[in-house]
């Protein structure tokens, strides 16, 4: 696997284009349900692929402006630091507890995160998650297991994924807390 395709492995965030419900329920009911919890994945998955779509089409500046709009909507950035730890970033800036840190994780292009080289623009195709366990405790919910991303070439890349989101009080379901980790490997 390529350095450029590991970094693809990363994680990131639902299409506001193609799945806004999946983030804003239409009736608050204070609780998460599974159900909202697997859409907001999903949208999470269309997002991606969006994304890099977006960057082939029209270039950096749009996969720039698609990107930043479904951190606005996808994350919990306006309720404080998300927890977020993408697949391949090394210190000093593994975490990336603000928008500005995840954007650039997503597309690069930022001279303050210069190893970063934009996951999202992999040129995504598919996303598919299956999930090992979920679990919810009213309004927030935490998912693990592993995502399988697909590139434009037939390119398989999975990781492993632990999520917590929360419906916040006007109904709308932010990811708080994000990892990626590619799977363990046993050395032989």
């Amino acid at each position: 696997m390529s350095r450029r395709s590991i970094l693809a492995a990363g994680a990131l965030f639902a299409a506001v284009a193609t799945a806004p419900a999946a983030w804003a329920s239409s009736t608050y009911t204070g609780a998460l349900t599974e159900a909202e919890v697997l859409a907001a994945q999903k949208a999470w998955g269309e997002a991606l692929v969006a994304i890099a779509k977006e960057h082939e089409a029209g270039g950096h500046a749009k996969a720039k402006a698609l990107a930043s709009t479904v951190l606005d909507k996808a994350y919990g950035y306006n309720l404080g630091p998300v927890l977020f730890k993408p697949t391949l970033t090394s210190s000093p800036q593994t975490f990336r507890t603000t928008k500005d840190g995840a954007l650039a994780y997503f597309v690069g292009g930022d001279s303050a995160y210069p190893n970063d080289k934009g996951f999202a623009l992999q040129g995504w195709r598919s996303v598919e998650i299956k999930n090992a366990a979920v679990q919810i405790h009213g309004d927030t919910a935490s998912t693990v297991g592993n995502v399988i991303m697909t590139d434009k070439a037939g390119k398989v890349t999975v990781v492993d994924k632990s999520w917590t989101f929360k419906k916040t009080d006007d109904g709308a379901i932010r990811i708080v807390a994000h990892h990626s980790s590619l799977p363990y490997s046993a050395a032989k």
